[in-house]
């Protein structure tokens, strides 16, 4: 498996569709809460942003990391911390919410997303047994 191009595995592909989401959503919100920083939800908004961002960041990471592996070990492992990531992820788009965004159609879109992706991904880890 050592050799295997990821740009190829539409796993990845979807990675970085979740990572792009992701990275605009939490722009998006990250901006108007630098806006807005009389409101005592700000600093948790931004909070919420930037572990947003960089566990979507870690996903794709990790996808190489399963598809280039020669080490079984090694690809549970990673596989492990994408779904913790995945779990993550949805917590976030929970966490935002529930801070008091109004545009939740950006945080549903980003779940739905992450939903899809789940799903492929469910699959492709069978498909690696």
């Amino acid at each position: 498996m050592g050799r295997f191009n990821p740009n190829t595995s539409s796993i990845f592909q979807k990675s970085l569709a979740v990572c792009d989401i992701s990275t605009a959503v939490s722009s998006y919100f990250a901006t108007e809460s630098s806006l807005v920083r009389l409101t005592k939800f700000a600093p948790l908004r931004y909070e919420i942003a930037l572990s947003l961002v960089n566990d979507a960041n870690l996903i794709p990471k990790s996808v190489t990391e399963v598809l280039t592996s020669d080490s079984k070990e090694q690809r549970v492992y990673q596989l492990s911390l994408i779904n913790i990531r995945l779990k993550n992820l949805l917590s976030y788009c929970n966490g935002l919410e529930k801070d008091g965004v109004k545009e939740k159609e950006y945080v549903n879109l980003l779940r739905a997303e992450i939903k899809s992706f789940k799903r492929s991904f469910k699959a492709w880890r069978k498909s690696l047994r």
